[in-house]
């Protein structure tokens, strides 16, 4: 293969710094862009007054994904973090003394179905089978294709599926399971997909066995610990790294991507990789070489945006669990809030994350850290004052759920939405996750790895193949590697 010159690789989170590592592997010569102080896109850190957070992801599912991509490089995540299986995976609580516990088992959680719904249990074990199936089919092999074509799709075994792409998650579920409570666990993990349960399809269903088949992890001092490693292998590969380089600019000559424009300065090129959004990006190019239209972006179905606190509190917090969902509210009108007729919710479900329960450098000795998120749709209207308001309902309803006073403990909070999203990230409507993997955003439906106008300008990351999350965007980079490397031993 010719070794090239030079890739420009635009932004720094999970997919561009994984396909910084295998281009760099492959022999080329690689530089990253960060238009921000500090790597790692929306897995950025904030540290305030001894106090850490991870800005962004904050569950770490699939460690096999995360395997595999450190094997790529005859490497081990242990080489890298520790993690920490946590037990129990997390709680939902619907009450006052009212919550269902996720333990870190299967065994658990089906004796933990079977005491709330008689019956229960031998469906889920029979649920989570069909589960793993299709966790064993997507994740060791559809999801490792580069979207080019419907017949990647068509293979022996997903032949055999065919039907689960045309029903839902949120149909499947209810045909088993009859406990209102049960049903929206089951469907909770699909949200990190970024759309309604009942629009996603049943073979989706292998979030499920990411959630109750392989447990919810902690790298020890939070995923940040992940962007570290990363960062750690790239620079042994030979990566380069600039921070604080804002593109202006995608320079294209014959119809091919020559340099880019940096803080006022030309960078030239061999090929340009955008793990940047990818709307995003497309404004950097003149109009004439953009693949999708604003109308295009406008009518495809977006993950949500949302609101984001980051608390640092002066003593410790009781009755909580490292992750808390609230779903004492109505769990389907959020999400028409946010789907159907985009709206603030009237009554938000929320999600708190404590890290300093597992990780004591999160916070002071006798603190907690606490990170509050509340889904909203994305292009939604966002001011201070709203901010406010919702932080005020949330932590009214956590204080009464779990039964204590935590108010007047906040040293301080920074808040985080859709305003931020976009002038931090340039994320399309301040989306936090992504374009949701819809049937018809699914695979070589979404937008693609490789431009369709411009030669040598690449894609990766949560807008394309193969979709929001964490594991999928190191795959994505991955696929897009590979692409690129197709090419230049083709010429």
């Amino acid at each position: 293969m010719e070794k090239i010159k030079k890739i420009t690789i635009i932004g720094s989170g999970f997919s561009a710094l994984a396909a910084s590592c295998y281009l760099a592997k492959s022999g080329h010569n690689v530089t990253v862009y960060e238009k921000n102080a500090t790597i790692g896109g929306r897995a950025r850190q904030l540290k305030k007054e001894g106090f850490t957070f991870d800005m962004g992801p904050s569950w770490y599912w699939m460690p096999d994904v995360f395997d595999r991509f450190f094997a790529d490089f005859d490497k081990k995540t242990t080489d890298y973090y520790e993690l920490i299986k946590l037990s129990p995976a997390y709680r939902v609580y619907y009450g006052i003394d009212d919550f269902i516990t996720i333990a870190d088992n299967l065994t658990e959680i089906i004796a933990a179905f079977e005491a709330i719904e008689k019956g229960s249990g031998a469906l889920l074990q029979d649920f989570m089978a069909r589960a793993k199936s299709n966790y064993d089919i997507a994740i060791k092999d559809l999801v490792y294709r580069p979207g080019v074509s419907p017949l990647e799709l068509i293979t022996t075994k997903t032949a055999l599926k065919v039907g689960e792409f045309f029903s839902n998650i949120s149909r499947d579920v209810r045909k088993k399971f009859k406990n209102e409570r049960l049903i929206q666990i089951l469907e909770f993990p699909v949200l990190f997909l970024g759309a309604k349960p009942s629009d996603t399809p049943s073979f989706y269903s292998f979030m499920n066995y990411a959630d109750f088949g392989l447990g919810t992890w902690h790298p020890k001092t939070g995923m940040f610990d992940v962007v570290r490693a990363m960062e750690s292998l790239a620079l042994e590969l030979g990566v380069a790294f600039e921070t604080n380089a804002n593109i202006e600019k995608i320079i294209v000559e014959n119809k091919t991507a020559v340099a880019i424009q940096v803080n006022g300065t030309i960078v030239k090129s061999d090929l340009i990789l955008s793990g940047a959004d990818y709307h995003h990006t497309e404004t950097l190019l003149d109009q004439e070489f953009r693949a999708y239209s604003e109308k295009y972006w406008d009518s495809r179905v977006f993950a949500p945006s949302s609101l984001l606190f980051y608390v640092g509190f002066d003593k410790k917090i009781e009755n909580i669990s490292h992750h808390a969902l609230f779903f004492d509210v109505d769990f389907y009108q959020h999400a028409k809030d946010i789907y159907d007729e985009p709206q603030w919710p009237k009554e938000p479900l929320f999600y708190a994350n404590f890290p300093s329960l597992t990780d004591k450098t999160a916070a002071p000795e006798g603190m907690e850290s606490g990170f509050f998120l509340v889904p909203l749709a994305p292009g939604i209207n966002d001011t201070e004052a709203l901010r406010e308001e919702y932080f005020d309902k949330i932590i009214d309803r956590f204080e009464t759920l779990t039964q204590q006073s935590v108010k007047n403990n906040i040293i301080f909070k920074e808040s985080f939405c859709k305003n931020d999203f976009v002038s931090e990230y340039n994320s399309y409507k301040g989306n936090a996750y992504g374009m949701a993997n819809t049937l018809l955003q699914t695979a070589f439906l979404r937008p693609k790895l490789k431009s369709k106008k411009v030669k040598n300008l690449y894609f990766t990351g949560q807008l394309t193949v193969p979709g929001p999350g964490v594991p999928p965007a190191l795959i994505s980079g991955k696929l897009v590697s590979e692409l690129i490397n197709k090419q230049f031993s083709e010429q």
